[in-house]
């Protein structure tokens, strides 16, 4: 069985970063080997929370694998909070990636137009190096724009959503080529049209572009982002084609948001995804 190590925080409540990457990983057939950032009581959209900071506990874990003499087919990385980490990541990237492993980074740094709490520009510069040794990146938009400079607001400006989608494809070949690896952008919501709300994901492989979009309802929830990026994962494990993994995580993510907003669960909670891993299977 292909091993993955997953390198994000652990957060109880929220059903985000290790919650969300280990069961729909194990689903997908492949073994998780959770490499935590931090232990969080639930994750920062909560109004209270604890947090014990993993920055220099982590090489402990690297030490111990090493001993072990493991390989790993994937690494995976999510929430980190600053350069120092990255800085543990690279090294771990040192000691463990090989031409064989794959490489997804989630560049987690924002959402919605608005840079997490623990955003700096440090974190920024370092983060734009990371994305330069992955083989798929799935930024958000807010995160797209963070990386290649593409002003937020005024990619919101535009009426038109032919000029809302170039820019945001513009971005990610800018994004593309500048790291050669093949880039997801997630929720792509363009300019209301008719009425009706749309939500989807931007896939660039380097030389064409896909982009999806099905009907939105206007709620962000907690680790939507940390589901997608694992089905992406999970796929890549598998050998699936990248843009039916994109389709794939489309469909599991939206069945679970429906299932969550009929039971109104809090947004911070994360979505009703359980029910439904049998979708990856």
């Amino acid at each position: 069985m292909k091993k993955v190590a997953v390198i994000q925080d652990l957060s109880s409540f929220g059903r985000c970063s290790l919650t969300a990457a280990i069961p729909v990983l194990s689903v997908m057939g492949t073994q998780v080997c959770p490499l935590p950032t931090a232990i969080l009581s639930a994750q920062t959209g909560y109004a209270s929370f604890f947090c014990e900071d993993f920055t220099d506990k982590m090489h402990y874990f690297e030490d111990e694998w090493n001993k072990m003499d493991v390989t790993f087919e994937g690494i995976y990385t999510g929430f980190v909070t600053g350069k120092k980490q990255i800085n543990n990541i690279f090294h771990f990237l040192d000691t463990f990636q090989t031409k064989e492993t794959s490489l997804l980074v989630d560049p987690v740094m924002g959402d919605m137009g608005i840079a997490y709490k623990f955003f700096t520009d440090e974190l920024l510069g370092q983060m734009r190096e990371l994305v330069k040794y992955a083989d798929v990146i799935t930024p958000n938009v807010t995160e797209c724009c963070l990386l290649t400079g593409l002003s937020y607001d005024k990619l919101h400006s535009y009426s038109n959503k032919k000029d809302f989608i170039k820019a945001i494809e513009e971005a990610g070949k800018m994004l593309q080529q500048e790291t050669g690896a093949k880039v997801i952008i997630t929720g792509v919501n363009p300019p209301i049209n008719l009425n009706e709300k749309l939500i989807g994901n931007m896939y660039l492989d380097g030389s064409k572009t896909f982009y999806d979009a099905i009907p939105y309802n206007g709620e962000s929830y907690s680790g939507t982002g940390d589901l997608f990026a694992s089905v992406i994962m999970g796929g890549m494990m598998r050998g699936d084609d990248l843009r039916k993994s994109v389709q794939l995580a489309e469909s599991f993510l939206n069945a679970a948001i429906s299932d969550t907003s009929l039971e109104q669960t809090p947004k911070e909670a994360g979505v009703n995804f359980e029910k439904y891993l049998r979708m990856l299977l």
